[in-house]
């Protein structure tokens, strides 16, 4: 019994040896993540927020909390998640043993006439255990565990990407939506210019051509409506299919009563660890692929095996029961592999150039997420920059188009080509005005997507 108890120790101890102790590879995340400019101490992270504090339009909280609950994509991710979890049970039940029972019956009658017929009935049952000496069943249930928290990652990667979708989606809808009242109230103005040139004309201030100039710029505005007619409806379908329902129509608000967040603390880049999905996601891969070479590894040490049957046998049917035969053996083999044709050797070399390729990918995931964070950010900066440039920008066009209109009528310094291309200037300063709010809005939504925000 002493021997028995140090010969487990030393299996004990060596098995620790072959089993390497998982950690989280976090060299891979460097302090200039997120680019020198914008390195800060502040663990405040816009990612803690949830999406309902984020997003202050309840028109667009609500078609979020519809999309998560009827988005298909996150059913799947559910269904990974089933699929995991019964890999992980499984990978528990390999620490028992196996155990198997059969009943057979044989009838054998010679060909002479008058021999004796012979009956043997057998109930019997066997099993069989193999002792987990060096850990590979633990590193097997240990990387069925990280596949199952890797698809429960996915499922908060669908639900990151969904929010941002939804929200990205709704802004650009709303962006169309005003692109075009702009631009149809831009029509209507031009075709009160055509009139005015018409009656200019008639008392000769101005000549033909100014006339159907002016009809030529009205058309030049009422020619995009309804390519933006058509992207409003694209865009709805997007959302709709996000949502999981059929196309349709999406209620929604206006651009102009949106309001933006503008508190964006981005934390320190370690915490992309805790927040990003995908960047979790890709850290269970490689814990995945790490326990699969440990247990990869224990396939070059021996085994031991266990091995028991037991039964009862008789001649009749009648007797089974109170048969005075009865079998049962038990067997324990230590079993050393020598040469299985390189299978051992093959699977460790697979199994590390797995790990290999997923640390890499962790690696470069981490890359990809300080890139986003820091190209939203200043997305969102170069936005809030336009934006007041902008305004300005339309305030001295507006000023442009009236003087020019004035000075049409009273002077002959000035003709139509002077008015047509004031009004063209500031028909495409007041499109870009909405495209410089929409990129605000939607810098936010990337930002915070792009710190791993919307599945708290």
């Amino acid at each position: 019994m002493k021997w028995a108890i140090i010969i487990g120790l030393i299996l004990l101890v060596a098995s620790c040896k072959v089993a390497k102790p998982y950690h989280t590879p976090q060299e891979a995340v460097g302090a200039s993540l997120y680019r020198d400019s914008i390195q800060t101490a502040d663990s405040s992270n816009l990612a803690d927020l949830s999406w309902k504090q984020l997003f202050s339009d309840t028109t667009l909280q609500a078609l979020i909390a519809d999309g998560i609950a009827h988005n298909l994509d996150l059913e799947v991710a559910m269904a990974r998640i089933r699929q995991a979890t019964a890999n992980l049970r499984q990978s528990r039940a390999a620490f028992f043993p196996e155990l198997s029972g059969g009943l057979t019956a044989t009838y054998q009658q010679q060909a002479n006439r008058g021999a004796v017929s012979n009956e043997l009935y057998e109930l019997a049952g066997s099993s069989s255990w193999e002792a987990d000496l060096w850990g590979k069943y633990r590193s097997s249930k240990r990387a069925a565990l990280a596949a199952l928290l890797q698809s429960q990652s996915y499922k908060r990667a669908v639900m990151t990407q969904l929010v941002s979708d939804i929200a990205t989606n709704y802004y650009a809808l709303l962006g169309y939506d005003a692109q075009l009242q702009v631009t149809l109230k831009t029509v209507e103005n031009r075709k009160l210019d055509a009139i005015t040139m018409k009656t200019l004309k008639e008392s000769d201030v101005v000549t033909s051509a100014a006339v159907v100039q002016s009809e030529a710029n009205r058309y030049a505005a009422e020619v995009t409506i309804p390519d933006l007619r058509q992207s409003i409806r694209q865009t709805e379908n997007a959302i709709s299919v996000l949502l999981g329902r059929n196309p349709g129509d999406i209620q929604r608000d206006s651009l102009k009563d949106q309001k933006v967040y503008t508190d964006l603390k981005i934390g320190v880049p370690i915490q992309l660890l805790a927040n990003r999905p995908d960047v979790q996601e890709a850290e269970y891969q490689y814990r995945y692929n790490f326990e699969l070479t440990n247990a990869a590894r224990a396939y070059f040490y021996p085994s031991l095996t266990i091995t028991a049957q037991g039964g009862l046998y008789s001649t009749s049917v009648s007797n089974f029961f109170n048969a005075p035969a009865l079998f049962g053996s038990v067997v324990g083999g230590l079993t050393q592999p020598i040469f299985n044709r390189g299978l051992n050797k093959q699977r460790l070399q697979v199994a590390q150039a797995q790990q290999d390729e997923a640390l890499i990918t962790f690696r470069q995931t981490l890359l990809t997420a300080g890139q986003e964070v820091s190209d939203a950010l200043f997305n969102y900066q170069a936005a809030v920059e336009k934006i007041s440039l902008r305004e300005r920008q339309i305030a001295y066009l507006q000023k442009a188009v009236d003087y020019t209109k004035e000075l049409l009528k009273y002077t002959s310094s000035t003709n139509y080509t002077d008015v047509l291309t004031s009004e063209q200037s500031l028909l495409s300063a007041q499109l870009d005005h909405i495209s410089d709010k929409l990129q605000q809005l939607q810098a936010v939504v990337n930002l915070y997507r792009s710190l791993g925000g919307g599945w708290k």
